[in-house]
C-alpha cells in the first residue's frame, strides 16, 4: 500500500522507479524479498503502475514448532494501478493477484475522488472486491474466500499549516476465513501433556466497521507533527483501538528524518479460547493468537537522503531511504505452549518482539 496507494485527487503521481528490499524478523518467523514499482504518466490526464512484490517466508513461530514443523515457502505478488483526472475528480482503478503454494488471492479495486469547496476540501470514495483460494498442503482444498471492503474520505484543509484526514470503512468476508492449518487445544487428562487438539472451526462470514481521524499539523521550521486515532469492531466480537503520533524533520538540505510511535489494543474473538474443557466445546472455535487479547507498540525511525542525478539527463533526481521499526506484542490469552513442565493453562502468556526493516532507493526521471 505504502508503494502503490492511490494518487491525491486533481495530482497524478510522478513518474517514478523504486526498488525495495523489505526484512521482518520476529517469534521464529522470517519474511523478505524484493520489491520493484514504476510510475508512468502519459500526458495530463493519465498514468499507470506496475509492482512486483516477493515474500520469502520461513517460519519456525510458536504455532508451527507446537503443532507441526516449520516450512519455508515463497509469495509473488503482481498489481497494476491506474488514475485519470477529469476535471477536478480523479479516478483511480486496480488489479492486484497474488499466489503461494496453499493460497491464491485476486483483488480488484476502484476509487472516485473530487476536489471541492476551492479546492479545500477532497472527497473520496473506494470499493475492494477479492476472490481468494484457500488450499492446504497434502490435500486437494480448495476453498473461496470473498471479500469486500467500501471507503469513504475526507480531506480537510483547515488552515495553511492544518490538515484534517477523516476515513471509514465497511468490510464483509465470506467463506473459509480460518487458516486450515491452525488448532486450538482442549483438556485431556489421557495425553502425557494434558491437552489434545483439534481443527479451528470459525463462522462463514465476517463483517466490520473502522473510523479513523488523522492530523497533520505543519510547523515553522518546514517540519510536520502527526497525530491518528483508528477504532474497529466486527462481528467476530473483536474490538481495536489504535493511536500513532509522527514527526518529520527536514536536515540539510537534502536530508529527512522521521520517527513514530503507535499504540494497538484489540480484545479477543467471542469463540477464542487458550484452553476449551473438552472437544467441540462450542459451535465454534479458535485459538488464533490474531484473535486473541492482545496489546503492541510500535517504535520506528527513518531517513531519507536526495540527490541529483548528473550523469543521465532524463533522469530529474533519487533518493536512498531507510526504515527501521520494532515491535513488541503482549498477549493476555495466549500461552506459551513451549513450557511444557506445568498444569495446562498456567503456562507463561506469550510475548514477542520483532524488526521490521525497509530500504528501498527511488528515481525520478
Amino acid at each position: 500500500m505504502l508503494l502503490l496507494g492511490a494518487a491525491d485527487a486533481g495530482v497524478l503521481p510522478d513518474d517514478r522507479a523504486d526498488i525495495l528490499y523489505h526484512r521482518y524478523d520476529g517469534g521464529g518467523l522470517v519474511v523478505d524479498g524484493p520489491s520493484v514499482l514504476v510510475r508512468k504518466k502519459f500526458g495530463d490526464h493519465f498514468s499507470m503502475a506496475y509492482n512486483y512484490y516477493e515474500d520469502m517466508i520461513s517460519s519456525a513461530s510458536i504455532d508451527v514448532i507446537t503443532q507441526a514443523s516449520a516450512y519455508k515457502e515463497v509469495r509473488k505478488q503482481n498489481s497494476v494501478n491506474f488514475d485519470v483526472i477529469h476535471g477536478k475528480a480523479t479516478y483511480s482503478a486496480g488489479y492486484i493477484y497474488s499466489k503461494e503454494p496453499d493460497y491464491k488471492s485476486s483483488t480488484a479495486f476502484g476509487s472516485i475522488s473530487e476536489d471541492m469547496f476551492g479546492d479545500l476540501t477532497t472527497v473520496t470514495f473506494g470499493f475492494t472486491r477479492g476472490w481468494d483460494r484457500v488450499g492446504e498442503r497434502g490435500t486437494t482444498r480448495d476453498d473461496p474466500l470473498d471479500h469486500s471492503s467500501w471507503q469513504l474520505g475526507v480531506s480537510q484543509i483547515l488552515t495553511r499549516n492544518t490538515v484534517l484526514n477523516l476515513n471509514y470503512e465497511v468490510t464483509e468476508a465470506n467463506g473459509f476465513i480460518n487458516n486450515p492449518y491452525r488448532q486450538v487445544r482442549y483438556l485431556d487428562p489421557l495425553e502425557p501433556l494434558g491437552y489434545a487438539y483439534q481443527k479451528e472451526i470459525y463462522p462463514n462470514t465476517r463483517s466490520g466497521n473502522a473510523a479513523s481521524a488523522t492530523l497533520k499539523y505543519y510547523l515553522p521550521w518546514h517540519a510536520a507533527a502527526t497525530g491518528s486515532y483508528r477504532f474497529y469492531s466486527d462481528t467476530f466480537g473483536i474490538k481495536a483501538n489504535t493511536g500513532e503520533i509522527a514527526y518529520t524533520q527536514p536536515v540539510y538540505r537534502t536530508w529527512t528524518v522521521d520517527s513514530h510511535l503507535r499504540y494497538y489494543h484489540q480484545t479477543h474473538a467471542d469463540f477464542y479460547s487458550d484452553l476449551f474443557p473438552y472437544a467441540n466445546a462450542q459451535n465454534f472455535l479458535a485459538r488464533d493468537r490474531e484473535m486473541a487479547t492482545f496489546g503492541s507498540y510500535t517504535f520506528g525511525i527513518g531517513a531519507t537522503w536526495e540527490y541529483r542525478v548528473n550523469r543521465f539527463s532524463w533522469l530529474q533526481k533519487g533518493t536512498v531511504n531507510l526504515r527501521w521499526d520494532r515491535i513488541h506484542i503482549a498477549y493476555d490469552d495466549f500461552r506459551d505452549l513451549r513450557v511444557t513442565d506445568v498444569a495446562p493453562g498456567t503456562e507463561p502468556l506469550y510475548t514477542l518482539d520483532a524488526n521490521v526493516l525497509q530500504a528501498f532507493v527511488s528515481f525520478w526521471f
